[in-house]
């Protein structure tokens, strides 16, 4: 298995998935306890759903499971929210706060450390690749972070997650034109919810790589699982709502092309 897989187009969008890979090597499978083999914190499908929505769109997508290491995670392990429920870089709880590993098998630092240059760095490696090449091509780099989470999950936030939850770090990471359009396509699909930099303002990626000064931006979007998927094992994909939801998602990514490619964005 890979680490990761890239599939290079000529759009200036590039997709990234640090979330959707379910792999994690026998030995270190073999040490999480039954909650943790349940593998409940993947970003179900996120691949699937997103296929194909964008032509010659660049795809970066992780196979390692974020149990392992979250490639989503600032590697020096500085929390993104300080003062809130979250779970570290190699996590040992799950979404819920229970722990996800036998007694005694957490990793060490020094395994933590080991994961980061097997699995983490070569990730980001390859995107920052791809960030580079897209760059070199048009001018400019559009980084689209593709995640989705649990509707309900009170030890990460109150209340029931809305379907599109937009990150920019309060606009830090991306031209406002960007934030903008992807507002104005999800408050337009008036039967999903809405919410701006709410409790989901971007990951290390969106904020790692967005910088809108040298024309690289990023956006992440986090998805609210029900709007496509069963929120519970099997996790099953459900066509019927992913097909109400993927035009919107393809209009997003189309409109992102098209304002990245009118060079509107450059600085």
């Amino acid at each position: 298995m890979t680490v990761f897989d890239v599939i290079e187009g000529d759009s200036p969008v590039i997709l990234a998935q640090p979330h959707g890979g379910t792999y994690i090597p026998a030995d270190i499978f073999s040490r999480l306890n039954a909650c943790g083999k349940g593998l409940d914190d993947t970003d179900w499908h996120i691949n699937r759903l997103y296929a194909g929505l964008l032509k010659d769109a660049t795809i970066v997508h992780s196979n390692i499971h974020r149990y392992v290491i979250d490639a989503n995670r600032d590697p020096s392990g500085v929390t993104l929210y300080p003062g809130q429920n979250t779970t570290t870089l190699c996590p040992t709880t799950n979404f819920d706060g229970h722990p996800i590993w036998k007694h005694g098998q957490a990793p060490t630092e020094d395994e933590i450390q080991e994961r980061r240059a097997i699995y983490h760095a070569p990730y980001h490696a390859a995107l920052s690749e791809q960030i580079d090449r897209v760059k070199a091509k048009h001018g400019v780099a559009v980084l689209y972070d593709c995640h989705s989470i649990r509707s309900d999950i009170p030890f990460l936030f109150k209340g029931r997650l809305p379907m599109f939850n937009i990150g920019t770090d309060n606009g830090r990471t991306c031209h406002e034109a960007l934030e903008g359009a992807v507002k104005d396509i999800c408050i337009g699909a008036r039967t999903y919810e809405t919410v701006i930099n709410g409790r989901f303002r971007g990951g290390w990626t969106t904020r790692h790589y967005g910088q809108p000064e040298v024309n690289i931006h990023a956006i992440q979007m986090e998805l609210a699982l029900r709007a496509y998927a069963k929120e519970s094992a099997p996790w099953s994909y459900h066509p019927t709502r992913a097909g109400k939801l993927r035009p919107i998602l393809a209009s997003i990514l189309e409109t992102l092309d098209q304002i990245a490619r009118s060079g509107a964005l450059y600085l």
